[in-house]
């Protein structure tokens, strides 16, 4: 008897193994149950549940948020220019049993959606010019087509959360002539902020020269003015000079001259009476004694008084 019942225990310990009537739903999962073939109840909340073995069938759906990455296809502006658009896709599974009734798995259901979105895409690109596709335009185009695929994809048993462009660009083809209509228009407008600037800079130039011109005029008068008051002050200080003591500045100006002329080695050729040599004579020289001495002895005979000879001697001198 014990071994009959530890025999039927490992029986049903074995089947237990194999059929697994017991299973569990985790947090991030959902399933529905099939009776052959047909629903029978949609399993929603985390837990442990039981089947029948043979009888029903457990199919498991992801419950989290699930992303569609689709392939770059190429798209037809208003414009007729070509656009390469890679867009993604957000979406959960909402209704498990609509779902498997219309698209069965999650492949099948990124295929379906892929085909819906780009189909909506390709009418909205086509209503607008290229440029306002990828400046201004962009964003209202995305919420229309987020929302022709939400209502679309409810049949599906899907709950389409957000669908985004993720990379707009050219065709390889298309690149280099527009990026050479780029560069075109590129140095055009170089060329002319170049032209600018080049007659800005002579209209500065030629500001800075007349400027110049006027400053160096103005300074040139002022030099000249002042150069005249500067002469006409010697020249008073001189006169002035000359006035107090003719003979003391006759020999000062001789004084000078002898400076400028006299140095080494020079050698001058003047008459013996000559008015230059008359500070270099000797006072015992001949030519004091054949023209000042008699002057003052002859008015010493005329006069015969110290006040004659001062003053033969003095118009010597004035001589």
């Amino acid at each position: 008897m014990a071994r009959l019942l530890v025999g039927i225990s490992l029986v049903v310990v074995f089947a237990f193994a194999i059929l697994r009537p017991a299973f569990t739903i985790g947090e991030w999962e959902q399933g529905i149950i099939l009776q052959f073939g047909q629903w029978q109840r949609t399993l929603r909340d985390p837990g442990l549940y039981f089947k029948i073995p043979f009888m029903h069938q457990l199919i498991r759906f992801d419950k989290r948020v699930l992303t569609t990455d689709a392939r770059p296809a190429e798209y037809l502006t208003l414009d007729k220019k070509r656009v390469l658009i890679d867009h993604v896709s957000r979406w959960r599974i909402e209704h498990p049993l609509e779902f498997y009734r219309s698209v069965r798995n999650p492949q099948q259901a990124r295929t379906r959606l892929d085909a819906i979105i780009s189909a909506r895409l390709r009418q909205e690109i086509a209503k607008h010019n290229f440029l306002d596709v990828i400046r201004e335009e962009r964003e209202n185009i995305m919420q229309t087509v987020t929302h022709d695929t939400i209502e679309t994809s409810k049949s599906f048993g899907i709950e389409v959360r957000d669908v985004r462009i993720k990379r707009l660009d050219l065709p390889t083809e298309v690149q280099a002539s527009v990026f050479a209509r780029m560069r075109a228009e590129r140095e055009r407008i170089a060329k002319r902020y170049r032209a600018e600037g080049d007659e800005q800079a002579r209209e500065i130039r030629a500001k800075a020269e007349r400027e110049r011109e006027i400053i160096l005029a103005t300074a040139y008068e002022t030099s000249e003015k002042l150069k005249g008051e500067g002469d006409a002050g010697a020249t008073q200080i001189y006169g002035d000079a000359f006035g107090q003591d003719e003979e003391f500045y006759a020999f000062t100006r001789r004084l000078q001259t002898y400076e400028k002329i006299l140095s080494n080695g020079t050698t001058l050729v003047l008459p013996a009476n000559s008015e230059l040599l008359n500070y270099l004579q000797s006072p015992g020289s001949d030519y004091n004694q054949e023209n000042e001495i008699p002057a003052v002895q002859e008015n010493t005979a005329d006069n015969g008084g110290p006040l004659a000879e001062s003053a033969a001697a003095q118009d010597a001198r004035e001589g």
